[in-house]
């Protein structure tokens, strides 16, 4: 999934990345808000742009209300270019998760390996 942000307008509400920086040595992106393919761009550069420079990234779910397809694509490929772990999902994205863990297609990391770690 490497494409470029559709563009820099900025949705209405508040911001979906709420604050990105190092913690114990791991870079973490709390994302907030519904996450689809109408929000998703300013969470898809935080991450795109850490994988490269840190071995695990932590995407701190805790205040994610909604996510789509688009959300499930963007973790996958992030996860391909670096340890990725999504900490403290709520109801909603957990069951999404767990969901999208039982038809992986060959050759795709399992979305269960993206979540072990600390929560």
């Amino acid at each position: 999934m490497v494409r470029e942000p559709l563009d820099n307008s900025t949705p209405a509400g508040p911001p979906v990345v709420a604050a990105e920086g190092a913690v114990d040595g791991h870079w973490v992106v709390r994302a907030q808000g519904d996450l689809d393919s109408d929000t998703i761009d300013p969470l898809f550069i935080a991450l795109w742009e850490a994988a490269p420079g840190h071995e695990v990234v932590v995407l701190d779910a805790s205040a994610v209300t909604f996510a789509d397809s688009s959300f499930l694509s963007l973790l996958i490929e992030v996860h391909r270019r670096t340890e990725l772990r999504v900490a403290a999902p709520g109801t909603v994205l957990a069951r999404l998760l767990r969901t999208a863990d039982r038809g992986p297609r060959p050759g795709d990391q399992e979305l269960s390996h993206a979540r072990s770690g600390p929560r």
